[in-house]
């Protein structure tokens, strides 16, 4: 399977740009995954790739055979849409099939293809159903059977879970990466979804406005994001505008609302820097009053506005001043350790898991 190369595309539609000369390079069997809100140019992107759309400016190469101005049906992309597009009219294995006819395939072949695609989806002695005997999953699964059928070089998924309950999607998005690996097609998968994208991408791209924002490994545009927006976009993040009072040796401190925040130098902020800090949740520990704190941890004195028992986990809002409050995760739900409401607490944090973006920086 070959590698994608997507160099300096870019689509208008009229006076709106969605997709700003962007370049990506994709590996040969990755499962490379388009992240953003809803309108930021992924899914146009993807059209373009498969062929849907075609794109003013740049080049798309599947390895090194460029691929724009190609119909569709000769790139050798597999499609697996939102809404399935599934045939009500046909059975599963006529529906699976269809690619098959359409580049006339023996019928003989048709049929074998048909059940090892079936089978590799965990469909078997389903062939003769319609659509509208089956489950949303067993739907997906279909859409899925008849991308792979067809043995494409590029697999293309479009937001392919969004139509699915919540626990019906964490269990297909298991299935699709189980698959995508023992296959090892070269994947592009479109999600709105942040977690859905951490749990299953060898790679992520995450965009806005038609820009990719970041590329990086799930672990890597969650703990080390590039800019404030995939900082605030990537999970949940307490995010607050500060500025920097003193920066000596390798620490700087910034002050929000009277609450000052130790940060690392190694950030590059400098004194009477404009900043916002992003701080995940889960990066700060919750402790009583007397509780000592590890060497290299700031430590904030606070109350305990609101908690949220979850099972597994906690969710505290600890309150500072007015105007700032911090959220904080506990995985420490044993109950005879729950804070409650009004107590007084600490909170530590290791210094450098504070990121700080320059205001005046481009975003």
């Amino acid at each position: 399977m070959p590698g994608i190369s997507i160099r300096n595309v870019t689509k208008r539609f009229g006076d709106l740009v969605a997709a700003n000369n962007i370049s990506l390079e994709i590996e040969k069997g990755e499962f490379f995954t388009l992240l953003g809100p809803s309108g930021c140019g992924k899914t146009t992107l993807l059209r373009c790739i498969a062929g849907f759309l075609d794109h003013e400016g740049g080049q798309i190469l599947f390895g090194d055979r460029r691929v724009d101005g190609i119909p569709t049906h000769k790139r050798g992309v597999g499609m697996v849409f939102q809404n399935y597009a599934v045939f009500p009219h046909l059975s599963v294995q006529d529906n699976v099939k269809y690619g098959l006819k359409a580049r006339r395939v023996p019928a003989r072949e048709q049929a074998e293809r048909a059940s090892q695609a079936l089978a590799l989806v965990r469909l078997e002695g389903l062939e003769d159903r319609l659509p509208n005997q089956l489950s949303g999953g067993q739907l997906q699964r279909v859409a899925i059977a008849r991308a792979l059928v067809i043995e494409p070089e590029v697999l293309l998924m479009d937001e392919p879970l969004s139509n699915l309950d919540a626990k019906l999607r964490v269990e297909m998005r298991g299935e699709i990466r189980l698959l995508q690996q023992k296959m090892g097609i070269t994947t592009i998968y479109v999600t709105h979804d942040q977690e859905e994208a951490l749990s299953i991408s060898d790679r992520i791209a995450v965009m806005e406005y038609g820009i990719v924002r970041q590329v990086g490994k799930p672990w890597e545009v969650y703990v080390q994001p590039g800019d404030a927006f995939v900082a605030g976009f990537i999970g949940t993040t307490n995010m607050f505008d500060s500025e920097i009072k003193t920066s000596e040796g390798g620490l700087a401190i910034a002050q929000c609302g009277g609450v000052s925040f130790g940060l690392s130098r190694s950030d590059g902020v400098a004194q009477g820097s404009q900043i916002q800090i992003a701080l995940r949740p889960e990066a700060i520990t919750i402790r009583d009053i007397e509780e000592p704190v590890p060497d290299g941890h700031w430590v904030l004195e606070g109350e305990i506005i609101r908690f949220e028992y979850l099972g597994s986990m906690i969710k505290y809002e600890v309150g500072f001043s007015e105007n700032v409050t911090l959220l904080v995760v506990s995985y420490d739900a044993e109950p005879a350790k729950i804070k409650n409401v009004g107590q007084r607490v600490k909170l530590s944090y290791p210094i450098e898991r504070a990121k700080t973006f320059r205001k005046d920086r481009p975003q």
